[in-house]
């Protein structure tokens, strides 16, 4: 059943939205579109290097399900809010409204320096991937989210959210901010039925490191599917 904006009730059953990553790369944005995927979720793929997206979509085409789609992408740097709202846009159109939005954007290495080699303009390249772009895709998104009653907003982040060093000092600096940030969207957002939840993994992720991507993805979807915890902490 609609209402009369055309939006499927949020107390109806409906068919399961999309997935879209932001920052897909090979490792856990891909385990995570597997994953999802498996789910019965549509995927769709959101980076700046063309190529390697469409490589990626590529790859991932042969290791979804049949009875999903090939990924749909689009090209952005999540810098770039205008450039970003446009990308999940054009999902939109050809996806519908997400029902999940996986924020996971890498840093450049050659922003992180010790705390004391550290300028303004290192934190405001880190602050600008990790929680400005951020509140670009919420903006975007959460409207649907919202008028639907239901939706997922998962953000990842490395261990310096709980365990800044002084050696990686941007990292520190811009994870904590993107956990307030996500905390605060977890109480806001509750009551409209869109749950917020961050996932912070200390030390390396990559197969045969301490956390393989689809062990990390799968723990994203017990996120997505309990709904019960605005951080979880994966050491």
């Amino acid at each position: 059943m609609k209402d009369d904006s055309g939006i499927a009730n949020a107390n109806i059953p409906a068919s399961k939205g999309a997935l879209v990553v932001i920052g897909a790369g090979a490792g856990l944005g891909a385990a995570a579109a597997c994953r999802f995927g498996r789910e019965g979720h549509p995927v769709g793929l959101i980076a700046r290097d063309a190529e390697r997206l469409e490589q990626l979509a590529a790859r991932l085409t042969t290791e979804l399900p049949p009875t999903i789609t090939a990924p749909a992408t689009a090209t952005a740097d999540v810098t770039d809010a205008d450039a970003l709202s446009a990308a999940l846009g054009a999902l939109r159109e050809r996806l519908g409204p997400p029902e999940v939005v996986l924020f996971s954007p890498r840093p450049s290495l050659e922003w992180i320096k010790p705390v004391l080699d550290t300028g303004p303009q290192d934190v405001a390249n880190a602050l600008a991937l990790s929680v400005v772009a951020a509140t670009a895709a919420v903006r975007t998104v959460t409207a649907d989210m919202c008028r639907r009653g239901r939706g997922t907003l998962l953000f990842t982040t490395g261990g310096a959210a709980v365990e800044p060093h002084r050696d990686r000092a941007v990292s520190g600096i811009a994870y904590a901010a993107e956990s307030a940030y996500v905390r605060m969207l977890h109480d806001a957002l509750g009551d409209a039925g869109v749950y917020a939840a961050q996932l912070t993994v200390v030390g390396p992720i990559g197969p045969g490191a301490r956390h393989e991507p689809d062990a990390v993805a799968d723990e994203l979807w017990q996120l997505h599917t309990r709904r019960d915890q605005p951080l979880l902490v994966l050491r």
